[in-house]
């Protein structure tokens, strides 16, 4: 009776709880969306023409995202400024493509929203133009003529996607908070080209957007990591430059039992649909054991790739021939450091062949080898994951 009595009580506080939480987010939205209607309102009246003519700006506190749009027609303007900034955006409009490129040299903006035909400036040169002085920011077509040829001919000169007009205002807010989000994951994506050696508590994963190498550990070229144990086993896995830049691993490809390898040949592979990247035994010997577990939780090397993610252990021969030429501590993150310059200009020579003129301001991402087609994809893997000397 007594453990009956205190469950409803706990219930009744639980509901009690939830209804007041949901109450106060209610009163919360209710004033901030007020706070926005006032910020309409009062920022349609001044005066922002020293910075360009048509300009008109509307700021609201903490926005989700600072969006700029440029169309000639009023009418698309003010529905952009209405539909965004009530749904927590700061939104800034003006009426030509010169003025656009005016504004974002000045100031920060997350995405640029422009119109395809505008009588002096198109969208497609604003696209052009946005993207090679500020290739950070995304831009996002309007267009009353949503065809897949001027879909392609947007997206070519780096448009990240497009919206055709008319547009209700559900689907205005939906498709602007895709694009945030879109946004967010290619900037989670995003790499820098640093590589740190990792001891002690942080040598159990990587950085997020960083390169890591755990101290001790030895690199081969072909990017497998070998850890030599006091039997002279070795334990081997690919290393956190291979795994960021792969991305995706549907599938591994382990060695056979008691295979005997010599240095550089084939040992295991690693698949993402339906291709396929061939990983280079580091040292000779004979495979004794298979982390047959790995294949269970290949999410975990998204976490780090190596310690207890190794593929498999090799009982080692002439170890005193294969070591010196694997990398270890500084000649290790050298390695590292040339390859991510050399597979950045990789990544550059892929955009400029496919879309000439485009700067691609996501060359070093993680998943980068994801995008490319099967040509590159069979390119990368023979130059950065192929070497053996």
């Amino acid at each position: 009776m007594i453990i009956a009595l205190l469950i409803a009580i706990a219930l009744i506080c639980f509901v009690v709880d939830l209804a007041t939480r949901t109450l106060l987010e209610r009163r919360r939205e209710q004033r901030r969306r007020r706070e926005r209607e006032q910020a309409l309102a009062v920022s349609l009246n001044l005066d922002f023409t020293r910075e360009a003519r048509t300009l008109k700006r509307v700021e609201v506190n903490n926005p989700v995202a600072r969006i700029l749009c440029v169309d000639d027609e009023e009418i698309v303007l003010d529905s952009f400024r209405k539909i965004l900034v009530l749904d927590g955006y700061s939104v800034d409009t003006v009426q030509t493509g010169q003025e656009a490129l005016g504004l974002i040299q000045t100031h920060h903006y997350d995405f640029v929203f422009t119109d395809l035909r505008m009588p002096a400036m198109d969208g497609v040169d604003v696209v052009k133009s946005v993207k090679h002085l500020r290739p950070d920011i995304d831009v996002i077509i309007i267009t009353g003529y949503a065809t897949v040829e001027t879909a392609v001919e947007c997206m070519k000169h780096g448009a990240m996607d497009y919206v055709q007009k008319p547009f209700t205002e559900d689907e205005l807010r939906g498709f602007v908070r895709q694009a945030v989000i879109r946004q967010k994951d290619q900037h989670e994506r995003q790499l820098k080209p640093k590589v740190h050696i990792t001891h002690g508590a942080d040598a159990n994963a990587t950085r997020p957007g960083e390169f890591s190498i755990p101290g001790g550990v030895m690199i081969s070229k072909g990017h497998c990591w070998a850890s030599l144990g006091q039997d002279g086993s070795v334990k081997v896995g690919m290393d956190d430059f291979a795994k960021k830049l792969i991305g995706r691993v549907d599938a591994i490809e382990m060695p056979g039992m008691d295979l005997t390898v010599q240095a550089g040949q084939p040992l295991f592979a690693i698949r993402q649909g339906a291709r396929r990247i061939q990983f280079l035994a580091p040292v000779s010997g004979r495979v004794v054991k298979v982390n047959h577990g790995l294949l269970k939780i290949k999410k975990e090397l998204d976490v780090t790739p190596y310690h207890n993610h190794w593929i498999c252990v090799i009982d080692g021969e002439s170890l005193d021939t294969a070591i010196p030429t694997l990398k270890i501590g500084k000649s290790a993150v050298a390695l590292f450091q040339e390859d991510i310059g050399r597979f950045t200009v990789f990544m550059h020579d892929t955009a400029q062949s496919e879309r000439p003129g485009e700067i691609p301001d996501d060359a070093l991402c993680i998943g980068a080898l994801e995008a490319l087609n099967d040509d590159r994809w069979n390119r990368a893997a023979k130059d950065f994951f192929g070497r053996s000397d």
